[in-house]
């Protein structure tokens, strides 16, 4: 196992949208992407987390997905999202993932059972013990309805198959806890905090709003690492737009809806995500043709 400080799980990570035509996953548009965000220069792609609707995948669907973009990535890092709440299950599917040359699974508390802190930390210490890769904890609160203590993170970073955390924590105390802790790498999970967490010493970030305009969220992250604050500061404010209304509605639909407008994919979804309003798709496309305007694509 590699230490947390030589880990790749850092930079700019793109949790990958699954694009569906007539009802299907669409293979050809999943390589399009992979192709796309790789020739921007993300660090990683997440596969199968929310924002890839994996909720409304199968089983062999999302080994499918995980195929195809493994197939397409080369070298590119890859994360397999792992969410669950019967335990039997999640091993199954986690022991399928270690067939994979993956460089990481993303895995939140078990939702819906609440288990609290001792079931939780249990839970995610089971994991980390079968899996054959690193371990990112997704700590999403308002999804799971588990709320992680830092006690408990922290204890958990101790662990030696525990990487890196996704943090939707929301609690800027416990954020800082694990950075300044150092035993396993932040990665900033609300897009709107992602400079907060960076220039506080986190990774870096997964980012579902990385999917439009990839290329200034990966030269955001480069600007900090080289202490060009006031650079990552002019890009990070010039994104605000698009990452707020990304949320404005329910994810992925408003990136679906714009990477439809830039023939990405089609802007299908499944049930229950519903697609983005008519009145939301044109504002995210101003507010994209304003970044374009300040920053024209290369």
């Amino acid at each position: 196992m590699q230490s947390h400080h030589q880990s790749p799980i850092q930079g700019v990570w793109v949790p990958l949208v699954t694009p569906f035509s007539g009802g299907a996953v669409d293979g050809g548009a999943l390589r399009r992407l992979v192709r796309h965000y790789a020739a921007a220069g993300v660090d990683g792609l997440v596969v199968c987390g929310s924002t890839g609707e994996a909720a409304s995948l199968d089983d062999a669907e999302q080994l499918a997905v995980l195929d195809a973009v493994l197939t397409e990535a080369g070298r590119l890092p890859v994360i397999m999202g792992l969410a669950g709440n019967h335990h039997g299950h999640v091993m199954q599917r986690l022991a399928a993932f270690g067939t994979r040359p993956l460089a990481g699974i993303l895995a939140p508390a078990p939702y819906y059972v609440r288990p609290g802190q001792e079931g939780a930390a249990a839970y995610f210490r089971c994991l980390a013990d079968a899996s054959r890769f690193p371990l990112v904890l997704y700590d999403i609160p308002y999804r799971t309805g588990t709320t992680l203590d830092t006690a408990t993170l922290l204890a958990l970073a101790a662990h030696p198959n525990i990487a890196a955390i996704k943090d939707c924590g929301g609690l800027l105390e416990k954020t800082i806890a694990l950075i300044a802790d150092g035993n396993m790498h932040v990665l900033a999970g609300e897009d709107l905090q992602a400079l907060s967490v960076m220039s506080l010493g986190g990774a870096g970030m997964i980012a579902a709003a990385a999917h439009i305009r990839p290329d200034l969220f990966v030269a955001m992250h480069q600007a900090v690492k080289a202490q060009q604050l006031d650079l990552a500061r002019k890009l990070f404010h010039a994104l605000v737009p698009v990452i707020q209304l990304t949320f404005a509605e329910p994810n992925p639909g408003p990136l679906k809806a714009q990477l439809g407008r830039q023939g990405l994919l089609s802007e299908e979804l499944r049930m229950p995500m519903p697609p983005a309003s008519t009145a939301l798709a044109a504002r995210m496309d101003a507010a994209v043709a304003g970044l374009n305007r300040q920053y024209p694509c290369q």
